[in-house]
């Protein structure tokens, strides 16, 4: 059982939940998740670690309710227990200095790419955030991003915050003013189908968190099985971030589309 310490809301369909987990606070590395259940009989739900403090002992994870199991993560609150978690699962972020890095988020995918951002920036690199979303009100970590990096720019549908576009034309205007070293993407798949596109246009190598497609969290459900470089691998295991330019996006796709109306 994980006391939650604290709660508080992006947005009506999205929460942040700190929560008591001092062994996996102390261990985690970025990139890492954990499995959540909600109660005694709910559904295993992989969620990545935004952030941890070891000194208290939390962790604090962000959840969008897309369904039944992650809705009932979301209706708890403050002093209430969540009835396991399990981790640090999955291998962590490869960081290194190597110089300027942007790294691309979209919706809840802006969470597990917090820590990211935070360590390579530790490491003395120039490192470039670019944010996206449909509308302002869906922009989440603004702040934080803002005090572990560079640089913070905003892309929104309507141009309701920031600036009006795509998060690609983002990450273009970075790339026609300065030398990119590097790229990190997570959020939709689509939305990272495109950022690949772009930077391998750039020769820019670039990493993509496939977190969104994990189910069982530890390879034997299979249900997270993607192709990467022709070969077949597993998300929960293998990943979840892989050279974004070697996935084979339109099999990703395709696949997430069969659990539209399943959604956890």
């Amino acid at each position: 059982m994980n006391l939650i310490v604290e709660k508080k809301y992006f947005s009506p369909n999205v929460a942040m939940l700190r929560i008591e987990a001092p062994r996996i606070a102390k261990a985690r590395r970025a990139g890492n998740f954990v499995i959540v259940r909600a109660d005694a009989h709910g559904e295993r739900i992989p969620l990545t670690i935004a952030s941890a403090d070891i000194t208290q002992g939390t962790i604090t994870l962000v959840v969008q309710g897309v369904g039944n199991s992650s809705q009932k993560i979301i209706n708890l609150n403050e002093g209430e227990y969540i009835h396991d978690v399990v981790g640090p699962l999955g291998r962590p972020t490869e960081v290194e200095r190597i110089g300027t890095v942007v790294c691309a988020g979209g919706g809840v995918g802006v969470a597990p790419l917090l820590p990211i951002v935070e360590a390579f920036h530790a490491k003395g690199n120039r490192v470039i955030v670019v944010l996206a979303a449909r509308t302002k009100e869906l922009i989440i970590l603004e702040e934080e991003m803002k005090q572990v990096s560079d640089e913070v720019i905003i892309m929104t549908d309507d141009g309701s915050l920031g600036k009006k576009g795509l998060v690609t034309e983002g990450i273009e205007s970075v790339i026609q003013r300065e030398h990119v070293d590097k790229c990190v993407t997570i959020g939709p798949a689509i939305m990272m189908k495109f950022v690949s596109a772009l930077t391998a246009k750039h020769n820019i190598p670039t990493v993509a968190s496939l977190n969104t497609i994990m189910v069982d969290g530890t390879g034997m459900c299979g249900a997270c099985r993607v192709t990467i470089g022709g070969e077949r691998k597993f998300v929960c295991v293998d990943g979840p971030e892989f050279d974004a330019h070697q996935v084979d996006f339109d099999e990703l796709l395709m696949r997430l589309r069969s659990y539209k109306d399943l959604g956890q």
